[in-house]
């Protein structure tokens, strides 16, 4: 099997040291390269062509939001994973309008950005609990047609599904089985006209459903 190929982008030399011996540990993952500034992710994105790249948001130069509009632009296909201390909405929804496939606070358990490494390789979203939250709230808020549309349950599985959970994550967590998680799913996609948490995403942006100014 063919192991994740990741670029690391921070402009902090601890850190990155620190994402090493966490990758380290996992047979599923190879660092390919690593670079401290949004300039030189760009490049290593073209030259290197990660899998993953785990972009911080403020750095020297051009801001992890600038470098991963670029390398979508070129790399359309690298999911980049935002790794960052900043947790405000300001630089969530920017991220995702700027084509990151997750985001995720520094101060995450390990097990949590592992996770968040396949779920983004796989072709998802990923979105820590804590700022899914942003999302869902402009979603499924009280003023939002959508809310009317979905049914509680519904509500709950789609939240799951934002946080980049799998069908036998959310079984377990609400105690029902795998098959009715597949039929929420596609309940909540087809009223939604939606057919993955990527277009989850996107719609909520392009419908105004959430401010990314």
């Amino acid at each position: 099997m063919s192991k994740i190929k990741l670029l690391l982008v921070d402009d902090h030399e601890i850190v990155r040291a620190g994402l090493r011996m966490l990758f380290a540990a996992e047979n599923d993952m190879e660092i390919v390269g690593e670079v401290g500034s949004g300039e030189e992710a760009v490049l290593a994105a073209q030259q290197l062509q990660p899998d993953v790249i785990i972009m911080d948001v403020a750095m020297p130069g051009i801001s992890g939001i600038e470098a991963t509009r670029r390398i979508k632009q070129h790399n359309p296909n690298a999911a980049v994973l935002a790794l960052t201390m900043h947790e405000d909405e300001q630089y969530f929804f920017e991220m995702l309008n700027a084509g990151a496939a997750g985001y995720i606070p520094k101060r995450a358990a390990p097990d949590d950005l592992v996770s968040a490494i396949r779920v983004v390789n796989t072709g998802n979203v990923f979105l820590h609990a804590t700022l899914a939250r942003y999302l869902m709230r402009d979603v499924l808020g009280p003023e939002s047609a959508v809310a009317d549309e979905l049914t509680p349950r519904e509500r709950e599985v789609l939240t799951y599904i934002a946080e980049g959970h799998t069908n036998r994550e959310i079984a377990d967590a609400l105690v029902i089985s795998v098959k009715t998680v597949d039929r929420h799913r596609e309940n909540i996609m087809q009223k939604l006209n939606l057919h993955s948490r990527v277009e989850l995403v996107k719609y909520a942006i392009e419908k105004g459903l959430i401010n990314v100014s």
